[in-house]
């Protein structure tokens, strides 16, 4: 296994635990969307960017509802 791929698996496992935990508190929300960075970053540097601008986007996404519920 390669870096890039460690990478990659680091960050999708990362997105997995912290969508799972979600409800628990507000933190894993916004450790979401920064795994989503991660997993965004992954798509492109390998080369699929489709991967990583939908990965973006998700990061976005949960980033406003981590905003909104602290409010």
């Amino acid at each position: 296994m390669d870096a890039l791929t460690a990478f990659g698996l680091f960050a999708v496992s990362a997105m997995l635990v912290t969508y799972a935990l979600e409800s628990r508190s507000d933190g894993w929300i916004l450790a979401f969307a920064g795994a989503c960075l991660l997993g965004s970053a992954y798509g492109f540097l390998q080369g699929a960017w489709p991967f990583g601008v939908v990965e973006g986007i998700w990061s976005v996404v949960a980033a406003r509802r981590w905003w909104l519920r602290r409010r």
